[in-house]
């Protein structure tokens, strides 16, 4: 296997994680060497795209997790605000970032698994009805109203901890790496993260209006929210398929500016600027 790839609005820009098998190609500018050399095990259909085998097992995973079951009114909500939040690239660097490292993939699908049911929980609470925004219009259908959409969000933050939590195999000898991997994904989605973003971006709105941000403003922004997002995707990654430190904090890094890269992109071509 030689090329992991994700996109930004559909063009291909990622990882380039060259494996053992082929020892002898030249470095590409954008490969992640000089981490240290691992045989790597990929499995995936011929007609699949490296990204599209990724995200098919982690919503197959999510399905399995998030049944419609009793109480339906809760779970139904939820099983809808999941699915129905765009679908962003951070799930998949998480999962390729463990086999880079030489880990199987079925390490990393339950933290591949929380990091979007924590971005799920965060877009649907962004994009409550009635609620005003500078944001590109959502792409939900509102079924639920405002006070269940809310209530949703808040339940399904603590229910991706409770994936993380429930995959730990005593067989396997994971739980350090888990319980890691919770603190990770705490950090960034909490008042250092994902939420810092989301406040600057509303302080951001409030002093200069829609549309009117300075690209250092935006930059900001997709630092705490995005960059946290994505280094958390990349470092938990790293983390599961059982990385050295040095390979878990050459994620890290690698994660943060393809996460500041995504947003803002989304974010400039939203407000209608050109880069």
């Amino acid at each position: 296997m030689e090329g992991v790839v994700a996109q930004i609005n559909g063009n291909p820009i990622l990882i380039h994680a060259l494996f053992r098998s082929n020892p002898s190609r030249s470095p590409s500018p954008l490969s992640l060497r000089p981490l240290s050399w691992r045989k790597g095990k990929v499995t995936m259909s011929c007609k699949q795209s490296y990204l599209a085998s990724i995200n098919e097992d982690v919503k197959a995973h999510l399905k399995h997790a998030i049944p419609v079951r009793e109480p339906l009114a809760v779970y139904e909500p939820m099983h809808y605000l999941t699915f129905a939040a765009p679908w962003n690239t951070a799930p998949a660097l998480c999962v390729a970032a463990c086999e880079l490292v030489g880990g199987h993939r079925n390490l990393a699908l339950p933290a591949a698994s929380a990091l979007h049911l924590m971005y799920a929980a965060s877009y649907t609470h962004e994009n409550l009805p009635l609620q005003e925004s500078c944001r590109p219009k959502s792409t939900i259908h509102h079924e639920y109203g405002p006070n269940i959409e809310l209530l949703t969000g808040d339940s399904i933050m603590p229910f991706g901890l409770e994936v993380l939590a429930k995959s730990d195999d005593p067989a396997q000898n994971i739980s350090d790496r888990i319980l890691r991997v919770i603190v990770e994904i705490t950090r960034s989605v909490g008042s250092q993260g994902m939420i810092y973003g989301q406040y600057l971006e509303i302080e951001s709105i409030q002093s200069n209006g829609c549309g009117s941000c300075h690209v250092e403003e935006i930059e900001r922004v997709c630092e705490k929210y995005e960059g946290s997002l994505y280094a958390c995707a990349a470092t938990c990654g790293a983390i599961m398929g059982g990385g050295s430190e040095e390979e878990i904090e050459k994620m890290r890094r690698y994660g943060l500016y393809v996460g500041k890269i995504q947003g803002m992109t989304n974010r400039i071509k939203g407000n209608g600027k050109k880069i």
